[in-house]
């Protein structure tokens, strides 16, 4: 099969399209290019042609009017579009594959329809976005290419923007898997201040909804010790619901267990986010006394 695209530069939105659809369909072959008999002759087209029909393979935003846009008002672009036909059938459903809009796919497409959705709190600085990352890969104002040159950044940023999109789909497998676990140890809680899970694992999205009570997450850790992470108030926030004591903030070893009375207690964060104990006992002693302090 042979996707079309522009040939010239290239934007995060059109790169990760023909990612998505690569890993959709295995051996694609892309082909960039602007004489429009040879879009026609490709199974699809991406970023060009002025059509949005999945059934035709047309996945383009350029036209009058644009392409529509989502509930919370970011238009589509051609990865938002790509993702939307294809994405549900590469995570296993609608929900996982709208969590993965949420958090990749929607910020690409924003900035390449010109929407701002991120304001800086500190002066100029910016998070150095995905777009950011491919548009690096074209050539800067001074700098002359070939056009096999050219053609291989592209492959080059195509590339990494399929592993990019595999890893985070093999991760939003496991978000999922994780989800009836996390649900299981909130029903499990002997305390609903502290959840329990049984390793490492993503907790915050569907502990927030779901335990409203929750303060601490506790598990064990891969070198036999034992966390406990504060709950935020909300999966993006640094803001807890209840902070480790202030006075543990920074504090190991000795100092922390002379400070909380836990023999066993290893570090506090300086943010009190997180704070560690040798063993099960240990940790819970650690929050129970940061719930007593609070």
């Amino acid at each position: 099969m042979r996707a079309a695209t522009h040939s010239g530069g290239f934007h995060a939105d059109d790169v990760f399209a023909l990612a998505v659809l690569r890993i959709a369909h295995p051996g694609l072959e892309i082909v960039r290019t602007r004489d429009k008999d040879a879009m026609a002759e490709c199974d699809f087209r991406v970023d060009v042609g002025g059509r949005d029909d999945p059934e035709s393979g047309d996945f383009d935003h350029h036209q009058r009017g644009g392409a529509g846009e989502r509930p919370n008002g970011i238009r589509f672009a051609a990865f938002g579009l790509v993702w939307r036909h294809f994405g549900p059938q590469l995570v296993g459903g609608e929900e996982t594959a709208a969590a993965m809009d949420e958090r990749i796919v929607q910020g690409v497409d924003a900035n390449d329809t010109g929407q701002t959705i991120v304001q800086p709190l500190f002066g100029d600085a910016r998070p150095f976005s995905v777009s950011a990352v491919i548009a690096a890969f074209n050539p800067k104002w001074d700098e002359e290419l070939t056009d096999d040159e050219i053609a291989e950044r592209f492959e080059q940023a195509v590339q990494l923007a399929e592993d990019i999109m595999r890893r985070e789909i093999q991760g939003a497998e496991a978000w999922q898997r994780s989800r009836s676990i996390v649900a299981e140890a909130i029903e499990r809680a002997e305390d609903p201040r502290i959840v329990e899970l049984p390793q490492s694992m993503p907790w915050r999205d569907p502990l927030i909804e779901a335990a409203p009570d929750a303060r601490y997450v506790v598990y064990p850790k891969s070198d036999g010790t034992w966390a406990a992470h504060a709950v935020p108030v909300d999966p993006g926030s640094f803001e807890n619901r209840l902070s480790f004591p202030e006075p543990w903030g920074g504090l190991s070893g000795e100092a922390l267990a002379e400070a909380t009375g836990v023999t066993d207690a290893i570090f506090a964060h300086p943010a009190r986010f997180y704070a560690s104990a040798q063993s099960r006992d240990g940790v819970y002693a650690l929050a129970r006394l940061a719930l007593a302090s609070g």
